[in-house]
């Protein structure tokens, strides 16, 4: 499938099991489905009564991944909204669903990723997660040498995360950079 290798890792699909179990997550957030792996692996750590809302553009790559959730019994539990996600993070704001999200996973287009991310903070609780995708770039971002327009992106985003005084967040060396993020 074209893109492949925008699908997370099952490491990363491990480790946001064990997230969302370990925090006994109910309400999860997602910004960026492609093809569904990220929210099935979600999905399959809530509790039955949990709800994933899954935000995403394309409904191409989204109708595999409804075909997987279908397939693992946890379709029910994943409300998909297509769009573009900064409006639907905005009505559910509007909504008054802030500080109600127990995790949330971004993992979509790297230039607006600082405006999902106050968005995001905005939409978790105090003791809720966020984690992040694609933040050191195959170590790029690490690399001091390289000055493309990608990696700025990223060094801009991961300088707002550390100083945002909002979470404790770390990034951890897991594939192309996963940021982990602690609601304070």
């Amino acid at each position: 499938m074209p893109g492949a290798h925008m699908q997370i890792s099952p490491h990363q699909g491990i480790l946001f099991q064990t997230l969302v179990r370990a925090t006994q997550a109910r309400r999860c957030l997602e910004v960026g489905v492609f093809t569904g792996y990220s929210s099935l692996s979600v999905a399959l750590a809530m509790p039955a009564d949990g709800r994933l809302t899954a935000c995403d553009i394309s409904a191409e790559y989204t109708a595999v991944a409804r075909r997987y959730w279908r397939e693992a019994g946890v379709e029910h539990m994943i409300d998909l909204r297509l769009g573009p996600a900064l409006g639907t993070l905005d009505g559910l704001l509007a909504q008054g669903e802030g500080a109600s999200y127990d995790f949330a996973f971004l993992d979509a287009d790297k230039p607006a990723y600082p405006d999902y991310w106050d968005r995001i903070v905005e939409l978790t609780r105090p003791g809720g997660l966020i984690a992040v995708d694609n933040v050191l770039r195959a170590g790029r971002v690490a690399d001091e040498s390289i000055d493309d327009e990608e990696v700025r992106i990223m060094r801009a985003f991961n300088s707002k995360v550390a100083s945002d005084p909002r979470v404790f967040a770390t990034i951890l060396a897991m594939r192309d950079g996963i940021t982990l993020a602690y609601k304070l």
